[in-house]
């Protein structure tokens, strides 16, 4: 099993445990009841309308592959730091058992966020996207290679009924085709290999010529972004966005961090 079954499997207890504790149609009905409460920020203008590249800043404890990345996360000094910086879009690590993360840390911060968050899970079920909303995000991550176009489909259609963005996420030539043929106006080009782990940043390169309708759509470059020359290069080539997580988390001062890179001082 590789790792993204493994994350996978587990993810399927995690859903089953939840959803003994609030079920679907709780859950469904006490968010479709607060959405007129809650203004959701959209992730893609907020992508989309800025005239450099786009970063998107991750909360991240830990990865698979990485082990431990800030063991005394302090998620709210993490979000405040981020706030402070220069980022159009914070995503927000939910995922339990690999990453460490937890959906608290999403609720926590939206309640002082100002530009939109995206919850990076791994979404198999429509109860995570009403979750998603309940917790206060602007957007959901899907994951094109576990997902059949049917089921993904469906997702992004629930997720626009709750006025959320979806960031739909590719990792080669196939999967980019059938993100195509859905729509999705929100792309992302993972430069890690989810059964690997190894990056690359010129997967981005390699498929940004593969995407339609390029005027309209929002790509963003994930994973494998580690200082200015890369977030230079990944400019270059043609990307709107930047998600970057473990390059932030090892920095003690972020808001520096943030600025170093953007201003080509991040070796």
């Amino acid at each position: 099993m590789d790792i993204l079954e493994k994350i996978v499997t587990k993810k399927k207890i995690y859903l089953e445990n939840q959803k003994q504790k609030i079920s679907y149609k709780t859950l469904r009905t006490d968010v479709e009841k607060s959405l007129g409460s809650r203004k959701v920020i959209s992730f893609y203008n907020a992508l989309k309308d800025y005239e450099k590249i786009s970063i998107i800043a991750e909360v991240k404890k830990a990865s698979p592959s990485k082990g431990l990345i800030r063991p005394d996360l302090d998620h709210m000094d993490v979000a405040r730091e981020y706030l402070r910086s220069d980022v159009q879009a914070m995503s927000v690590l939910t995922e339990t058992d690999f990453f460490l993360g937890k959906p608290d840390f999403l609720r926590d911060i939206s309640r002082i966020s100002k530009i939109p968050l995206l919850r990076k899970d791994f979404v198999i079920d429509d109860y995570q996207i009403y979750e998603a909303r309940g917790l206060g995000a602007s957007a959901i991550l899907l994951i094109a290679a576990i997902l059949d176009d049917k089921t993904m489909s469906g997702f992004m259609e629930t997720a626009h009924g709750l006025s959320l963005d979806c960031l739909v996420e590719v990792h080669d030539a196939e999967e980019l085709r059938r993100v195509n043929a859905l729509g999705a106006r929100i792309v992302g080009v993972n430069n890690r290999n989810l059964k690997t782990f190894e990056e690359d940043l010129g997967t981005t390169e390699r498929l940004l010529g593969l995407l339609e309708e390029r005027d309209k759509k929002v790509l963003v470059s994930e994973s494998g972004i580690r200082s200015s020359r890369d977030l230079e290069y990944v400019e270059q080539i043609g990307a709107d966005a930047a998600l970057i997580g473990e390059l932030f988390m090892r920095h003690q001062n972020i808001s520096s961090a943030v600025d170093d890179l953007r201003n080509g001082r991040l070796d």
